[in-house]
């Protein structure tokens, strides 16, 4: 059986946002599209009393999801819509639902005024223990799916750390540039010498050699990738200061950010990490968390 490109769908206008993204993407990968909806049952007593029937509440539930998939089969007659509901904590099922996935989508609200998302807690678990890629998708102004699509000329922004350059990560990223028909940018971000935090004037010459190298680092780690993916148009940034910045400043002009996770098997339980923390929250563009080893 196929993966599909599976979508956590809650009805909030957040998770209408990332279905229409999901069912984009599950177009452009020629792969079904999985609507998962969680029904999360109360603890407190007072919670659990009824308010509606038991018949109208399951009417209400059924209806979420398959009116959306109504709604995104008119839009994409193409697309295998499949649509499952689980009950459970919702952070525990979408992990779990993402195991059989090419990608898990969910949704996040956009900061209101200012770019970045507001990131629940159930999308950063999700995302710290996801092993496969987690996609956050903003509410936009338009989720029909159609208005809402991002110009196909904007590029695929890829974070890359060459000091641990996964295939993962860079593989995920050529793909997605590849499928859209368009560019990758690759950003790197390296450390000035301590020099500066001590308010020593720079060594220009220095900062060049060091810039050179960075630069060179960038390229020998894509090499091969170029390689595999001729028709791919790729520019490196290799720029001095903290990733993270320059990964959200990046993000005002791509269609996708990608950013890794490393998969932590330990005592000390998932991690996000800095960089890919920050870029979840203050990213304008959806951002693709890949986990790698």
């Amino acid at each position: 059986m196929p993966r599909t490109v599976t979508v956590g769908l809650d009805g909030s206008a957040e998770s209408r946002a990332a279905a229409a993204w999901a069912a984009r993407e599950a177009k452009l990968r020629g792969l079904p599209l999985k609507l998962v909806n969680v029904w999360e049952p109360a603890l407190d007593p007072i919670a659990q009393a009824p308010l509606l029937g038991p018949e109208t509440h399951q009417h209400w539930t059924e209806r979420i999801p398959r009116e959306a998939a109504e709604g995104l089969r008119a839009d994409h007659p193409e697309v295998d819509v499949l649509v499952e509901q689980v009950t459970g904590r919702p952070a525990e099922v979408l992990s779990g639902a993402a195991r059989d996935a090419e990608l898990l989508v969910l949704g996040s609200r956009g900061l209101s005024g200012v770019g970045g998302f507001a990131v629940g807690s159930v999308g950063l678990a999700v995302v710290a223990h996801a092993e496969r890629p987690v996609v956050l998708v903003r509410t936009g102004e338009d989720i029909s799916g159609t208005d809402s699509a991002v110009p196909p000329s904007r590029p695929v922004v890829l974070g890359l750390d060459t000091t641990t350059p996964d295939d993962t990560l860079i593989g995920f990223a050529f793909e997605e540039a590849l499928l859209r028909g368009t560019s990758l940018r690759v950003v790197h971000a390296w450390n000035e010498p301590p020099y500066i935090a001590y308010g020593m004037p720079p060594d220009l010459e220095l900062n060049a050699q060091l810039g050179a190298e960075e630069a060179a680092s960038v390229s020998e780690a894509l090499r091969p990738w170029r390689q595999k993916f001729p028709t791919v148009d790729v520019a490196e940034d290799s720029l001095s200061g903290k990733a993270a910045n320059h990964l959200v400043d990046a993000s005002r002009e791509a269609s996708l950010v990608v950013v890794g996770r490393r998969i932590r098997r330990s005592s000390l339980g998932a991690h996000i990490g800095p960089v890919t923390h920050a870029v979840l929250h203050h990213a304008t563009a959806p951002v693709a968390v890949v986990p790698h080893d």
